[in-house]
């Protein structure tokens, strides 16, 4: 199948992607940015979106489900996003503070009783874990033997979880409280902390709190298998260029070891991910309380990254007209991003089903351009 012909079919399938239509001048803005970034970075495929308050007023979709084949990914397809899991973490925490059942400043020896904390980690809290300014670094707490063991342990996930906590939390911090540190570890201690207090375990508390409340249908965990009407699905990809192999979704190594769920193993249609970012585009729309929203969105203090709580925080810009929420994911077959402008009402989407990003994030200032021209 011809790249022209590859083209064709996924306008075909953004015609019927359901959401607020864009007018036919907006849609044509938006098709024109999504035919010329896939032309520019040839990833396998890349789908695109806008959301406005309203909801998703644009989504296209191009490229083939595996590379080298000839069957076109469609907007029914479900697209792993990476640590853009994060943010859904941190709001189920959020969701569990509202119920009175947790706290922002609790500290790590309220939030794990019972387990033998370091000393050192005196004064942290749940949300400087979350900032990932803890002192959590991955290096140390996960390190490649996390990575090449935690596939094959036969422990369920929220043991393995624990394990990590006791094991991060018995010594002293890797890092210093305060200084950004990206940590993925971080999130699995969040999900444990979310596992401590729900009983349940932080996929099943996704589930109940997250995906059902908003009518995330199609959110999952892993990598994805089908697509939203039980059909064939996009497969993630290693590899660059003509060297990219697609990875079968049932095989254990096509996503990050089970474990590290809170930190970036969601998936779903570009459709349901659209109606999570409709959640910081209208103050929590009514499944968190806006001082909720807030928190998630108000970075720590400190040098480095201004990260919230599962986004990070830059300032606003004149087009923005407010500060910007904005995060990737990838698990390194998968590449998402969001762009959340809560002032300008509207949200950007880029996923692709490869781990390079250029395709995604390629797709934010043409779409943002198409945006305010609109307007």
């Amino acid at each position: 199948m011809s790249r022209r012909t590859i083209m064709a079919a996924g306008g075909a399938a953004a015609a019927f992607g359901g959401g607020l239509p864009a007018s036919a001048r907006d849609a044509a803005r938006y098709e024109a940015v999504l035919d010329a970034v896939f032309v520019e970075k040839a990833p396998v495929a890349l789908a695109g979106g806008v959301v406005t308050r309203e909801g998703l007023v644009w989504s296209g979709v191009r490229g083939v489900r595996r590379f080298g084949g000839n069957d076109p990914a469609t907007l029914d397809d479900r697209w792993h996003l990476g640590s853009n899991t994060k943010a859904m973490t941190a709001a189920l925490y959020g969701r569990l503070v509202e119920q009175g059942r947790a706290r922002w400043s609790a500290p790590l020896g309220e939030v794990f009783p019972g387990v033998a904390i370091d000393p050192a980690w005196a004064g942290t809290t749940i949300r400087d874990v979350m900032g990932h300014r803890a002192g959590v670094k991955d290096a140390a707490a996960l390190g490649m033997v996390f990575f090449m063991t935690a596939r094959d342990d036969p422990r369920p996930s929220p043991e393995q979880r624990a394990a990590l906590v006791e094991r991060v939390l018995g010594a002293p911090p890797s890092g210093a409280r305060g200084v950004y540190e990206y940590s993925n570890a971080g999130y699995m201690i969040v999900g444990a902390a979310v596992e401590r207090i729900t009983g349940v375990a932080w996929e099943e508390a996704m589930r109940a709190e997250v995906y059902g409340p908003l009518g995330l249908t199609t959110g999952g965990f892993g990598g994805p298998v089908e697509s939203a009407g039980g059909g064939a699905n996009v497969w993630g990809h290693v590899g660059a260029g003509d060297q990219r192999v697609a990875m079968d979704p049932t095989d254990p190594g096509s996503d990050n070891p089970l474990a590290l769920g809170p930190a970036g193993t969601a998936h779903m249609t570009l459709a349901d991910y659209a109606k999570w970012l409709g959640v910081f585009l209208n103050d929590g729309a009514g499944w968190i309380k806006p001082e909720t929203v807030t928190t998630l969105a108000m970075p720590l203090p400190g040098e480095g990254v201004p990260y919230g709580a599962g986004w990070i925080v830059l300032p606003g810009q004149t087009w923005s007209k407010g500060p910007i929420l904005t995060h990737d994911g990838s698990n390194t077959m998968w590449y998402a991003t969001a762009v959340v402008a809560p002032g300008l009402g509207a949200a950007f989407i880029g996923l692709t089903n490869q781990g390079e990003g250029a395709a995604a994030t390629g797709l934010m200032p043409g779409l943002v351009r198409a945006f305010g021209s609109g307007r």
